[in-house]
């Protein structure tokens, strides 16, 4: 049975954001100013050797745009070998290969997925996706890559509604920069 880890660039408010989402965002690629070697060689470490990726289509049609025009590169080639099941209705329009539509019902598909063998996977941006996978516990493992930063407005990591669950702390690592890697994995419901 595969793993599924969410992994999350997020401001100290909650924002994962991004300029390239859509328009009116006020802050172009907000986290560049932190980036490092060895925050670029955390990355590649969560992501692990080998992974697919569950996206939700907005996220789909974002990095397909980008990445497989990418400069080789540790992240850019994980990206582009890895699987793509992608929450959409319109399966016959994806063209980043290697990838999959999962069907209208994420929740069972997503449990479909999790139940064949293959690498674990990886879920970043989709946070309509992301609220979906935290509400029925379909998540085994969270990392959030805090940058010190607030943002103040875009779209949250946590969405309204979003229902209560614990997790508990694996790992936190500091990155010269003031970026936190804090890696958690699911606890269950939250305990009154």
């Amino acid at each position: 049975m595969r793993k599924l880890k969410i992994i999350e660039h997020i401001s100290l408010d909650g924002v994962i954001q991004v300029s390239g989402e859509d328009g009116g965002f006020p802050y172009a690629d907000w986290t560049a100013p932190y980036r490092t070697p060895a925050g670029r060689d955390a990355v590649i470490a969560e992501h692990g050797g080998r992974f697919d990726l569950l996206l939700g289509r907005r996220t789909y049609d974002i990095w397909s745009g980008y990445w497989p025009q990418a400069p080789a590169s540790p992240i850019a080639d994980g990206l582009n070998r890895a699987t793509k099941f992608v929450a959409t209705h319109h399966p016959e329009s994806l063209s980043w290969e290697p990838c999959r539509g999962f069907g209208p019902d994420i929740v069972e598909g997503v449990r479909a997925i999790k139940s064949e063998d293959g690498p674990d996977l990886i879920l970043s941006g989709s946070g309509t996706l992301t609220s979906t996978i935290l509400e029925h516990g379909l998540a085994d493992d969270v990392v959030l890559i805090v940058y010190p930063v607030l943002l103040g407005t875009g779209k949250r990591f946590f969405l309204e509604g979003t229902p209560a669950c614990s997790f508990k702390l694996v790992n936190t690592k500091a990155m010269p920069t003031g970026v936190l890697f804090n890696s958690y994995s699911a606890a269950g419901p939250l305990k009154p």
